[in-house]
């Protein structure tokens, strides 16, 4: 696990204040009726996920007005300070926009570039999993851990849908997914959060953006897993968008291996 700087403790209430602002503006959307636009990626978004970026902006411009910020739905903001902000208001919009329970507000803080506190808030749910860099992940205030599984034979995993692969992707992904004793499909970031929980062992997805999976670095690897993107790298605002979440280090080396198989064939 990472090493975990001593100015980054305080700065975990700070993240708890996002999720908090968050939290107010998503509840009150969900499960109403609402307007959904699509953004140029062709995502889906809503005032739901606009209104609460905005307070957590606002949150960070009160509280911490010299760090970066580098958000979802309204751009990035001194991506070169010490410390960068990454939020993402709802994640599972299209969870959110039909009446799913399993979406949830995203906050990672990176030191320098490198991940150094995640949380994830599941509002429905009633859930806060943290994880700082070098602890114990904990899901409301209670430590967790991963399940342990370090057999593909043995492993259940999920992926969000099959439409964020393209082909190639997706036969790796498929080839993979048939050697595990499970395979669903949705849940969006709380298929991370189970993982950390000991009830998933594995977790493979394809184009996320650096907001998705930033905040789960700290997450899964405090829960003594292990998280890269398919090649084996360290996740950074630059990786390809391509996850590989796994319990155990063995466990994420036989799926990078199968993977890579399969691209081979």
């Amino acid at each position: 696990m990472n090493t975990l700087p001593t100015p980054v403790f305080p700065f975990l209430d700070l993240a708890h204040a996002l999720a908090d602002a968050a939290r107010v503006h998503s509840l009150r959307y969900f499960r109403t009726p609402l307007d959904v636009l699509t953004k140029a990626d062709e995502s889906p978004v809503t005032i739901a996920d606009r209104e609460a970026e905005a307070a957590m902006r606002a949150v960070l411009r009160a509280q911490a007005p010299t760090h970066g910020i580098l958000g979802e739905e309204h751009g990035r903001e001194r991506l070169d300070a010490e410390y960068v902000w990454v939020i993402d208001p709802i994640d599972g919009t299209k969870s959110f926009i039909t009446g799913s329970p399993l979406w949830g507000t995203l906050v990672a803080l990176l030191h320098q570039g490198q991940p150094v506190l995640g949380l994830m808030d599941l509002p429905v749910l009633g859930e806060r999993w943290t994880g700082l860099a070098g602890q114990l992940t904990q899901c409301n205030g209670q430590p967790v851990r991963a399940s342990g599984c370090e057999q593909l034979a043995q492993a259940r995993i999920y992926t969000t849908s099959p439409d964020a692969f393209g082909a190639a992707d997706w036969q790796r992904f498929d080839a993979l997914s048939r050697q595990c004793a499970l395979r669903r499909f949705g849940g969006d970031c709380y298929a991370y959060a189970q993982l950390a929980g000991g009830h998933v062992d594995l977790v493979v997805e394809a184009g996320l953006q650096p907001y998705d999976y930033l905040s789960l670095v700290c997450l899964v690897e405090g829960a003594g897993g292990r998280i890269t993107d398919w090649q084996g790298r360290a996740l950074t605002a630059a990786s390809d968008g391509r996850v590989v979440a796994a319990a155990t280090p063995h466990l994420h080396a036989q799926a990078l291996a199968q993977l890579a198989e399969t691209a081979i064939a």
